[in-house]
């Protein structure tokens, strides 16, 4: 099944939504380069977004805010694995 991600905004303050915006990205793509790319922005123009919203990237390697534990509670899969016989 592939299911469009699904955002909800808590209200139409365009900075929030932005913010939650460049997050979910991030999250769901794993990478700087391919959450520009969910976008439709540069990846430059993603870097300025996480500045301005002070947005904590790369996310820690362990505990509860680590991107394999966020990924892991919404269930997406590990974006570094790969399949042995791809290739």
């Amino acid at each position: 099944m592939n299911s469009k991600p699904q955002v909800v905004l808590d209200s139409y303050n365009l900075a929030v939504a932005e913010k939650k915006l460049c997050i979910e990205a991030l999250v769901v793509a794993g990478s700087i380069v391919s959450a520009a790319q969910l976008l439709g922005i540069t990846r430059h123009a993603l870097k300025r977004r996480i500045v301005k919203h002070q947005i904590e990237w790369p996310r820690p390697k362990f505990g509860p805010n680590s991107l394999a534990a966020i990924r892991a509670a919404r269930n997406l899969p590990d974006a570094d694995s790969s399949d042995p016989t791809d290739g």
